[in-house]
């Protein structure tokens, strides 16, 4: 008779542990999964995926606008914000049924239900008030929201989980923080209509590529969102028809809604890992070596738990490595370096590597390329928006250290830059790849003549090339 009820108990069931719970029970393992909410996680439930839903419907008024210039005549167009919030609401059931049938499937039992540990074999499901043992315990159970606990007057703010069920779409929004959250939500309600400010304690995305995100900082300014930097919001109050926010800089910032979205925090809290000596850092996040062990033997943590990359694909790829690695036979670490990112605002801006600054304190020679340039489709549409690309060479080795792209489709171009990437790619190799054309993709195999040499520190800046004017007509 086996000496525990599972050979694995993955607590959540977001992407990272139902990869985690399907590999490990297609190797045998017999496998439990509690999830409390639903099976889906923050990403297919009210993250990544009905995000950007949403921003695919907030891009539409420039498809209605450019086709204008392309000899069209559209009709007065109307948004329906409760349609949209039901058609994704709909796909969403959609995706957390077939991620439970996939883990049914499987042979995974589900526990619908909170799973709290008792003991390095012993989880108590809160919700059925029972006890079940395991001989391998995974963590998997995200990062929520996170919360200014000085805020005075939280209770009056919502984050992004709240967003996605709004019944009625805000007049005016207010969004508290400059992350990933932040600069997508804001390119969202602001391109279906809502008047948008954005209050944060620096400047936005901080830690991406200067450059990069001073465009897009000017960017998002050009469609009419508002973006105060160096201040917080320190007190919230009810007031009738919406609500007020007092910053500590002085400003008085009214609106329908306050969005707080200054991060995410593992969601590490009421789990009971004291009591099996699992070991988290000052924020929180379950410490693991790179093989996702805690310091207690039998205890793995995956995903924004772990705060290492909060990222879906990072989870599944940490959950699929640590099924192979404790049940498949087949040790395997997950590489954390150049892991693409996209920021799904409008416009858009994907990056793998390093950034400019990253690059030049590591390294004692670096070559920045770069392109500006307009999209072919706006000599036609008219639209004054202007695409970013920028490579990052080691000039020493002649590899590339990092990609950035502000501009349409820059999350599918980084992708596929990442590829190269992982593969050590050269600037030589980029230049000897034919360009297709004619197409924005195409200014990354073209770039020849770097914008500025950097040695040791110092730039060696000669006059930049021109210009581009436009997407493939560059010689």
């Amino acid at each position: 008779m086996p000496a525990h009820d599972f050979d694995l108990f993955v607590i959540g069931g977001g992407s990272g542990g139902v990869r985690a719970a399907r590999v490990a029970a297609g190797y045998g393992a017999r496998v439990a999964l509690a999830e409390e909410y639903r099976i889906g996680g923050t990403c297919v439930i009210r993250g990544c995926i009905p995000k950007k839903l949403l921003v695919y419907a907030s891009r539409f008024p420039d498809e209605f606008e450019d086709a204008v210039g392309f000899g069209w005549t559209p009709g007065k167009a109307k948004f329906d914000w409760q349609r949209l919030i039901a058609r994704k609401d709909a796909e969403i059931d959609r995706l957390n049924a077939a991620y439970t049938r996939t883990l049914e499937n499987a042979g995974v039992t589900i526990v619908r239900s909170r799973a709290e540990i008792e003991h390095p074999h012993r989880i108590r499901l809160t919700g059925e008030d029972r006890v079940v043992t395991a001989e391998t315990i995974l963590i998997a159970a995200g990062a929520v929201p996170h919360i200014d606990p000085d805020l005075a007057g939280a209770e009056h703010v919502i984050t992004s989980n709240e967003m996605f069920h709004l019944e009625k779409q805000p007049r005016k929004l207010v969004i508290s923080g400059g992350g990933f959250v932040a600069v997508e939500f804001a390119s969202i309600m602001r391109g279906l209509g809502t008047e948008v400010t954005m209050i944060c304690r620096g400047e936005i995305l901080r830690g991406f590529d200067n450059e990069m995100r001073k465009a897009l900082h000017r960017a998002l300014e050009a469609r009419g969102i508002e973006i105060v930097c160096n201040d917080t919001i320190a007190r919230v109050e009810k007031v009738r028809g919406g609500v007020v926010g007092h910053s500590r800089g002085g400003r008085t910032l009214a609106a329908d809604r306050i969005l707080h979205a200054i991060g995410r925090r593992p969601h590490t809290t009421g789990l009971g890992l004291e009591n099996a000596g699992v070991k988290c850092d000052a924020n929180g996040a379950v410490i693991v070596d790179r093989f996702s062990r805690t310091n207690v033997r039998n205890i793995y943590a995956i995903g924004d738990v772990t705060n290492r990359l909060q990222l879906t694909p990072v989870a599944i790829r940490e959950g699929h490595a640590f099924a192979d690695t404790v049940f498949g036979g087949k040790r395997t670490a997950v590489d954390h370096e150049n892991v693409p990112r996209a920021v799904f605002g409008t416009p858009e801006l994907g990056t793998v590597g390093l950034t400019e600054e990253q690059a030049k304190e590591r390294y004692a020679a670096v070559d920045v390329y770069r392109s500006v340039f307009r999209p072919l489709k706006s000599t036609l549409s008219g639209r004054d928006e202007k695409m970013l690309m920028k490579l990052l060479v080691d000039a020493d080795t002649d590899r590339v250290l990092g990609c950035h792209i502000l501009g349409l489709d820059a999350a599918e171009m980084v992708q596929l830059v990442a590829i190269a990437m992982r593969l050590k790619a050269k600037k030589a190799d980029f230049d000897a790849t034919m360009a297709l054309h004619p197409s924005a993709a195409e200014e990354l195999v073209t770039m020849r003549t770097p914008s500025e040499r950097w040695r040791r520190g110092k730039s060696t800046a000669a006059p930049p090339p021109p210009e581009t004017p436009v997407e493939g007509v560059g010689v």
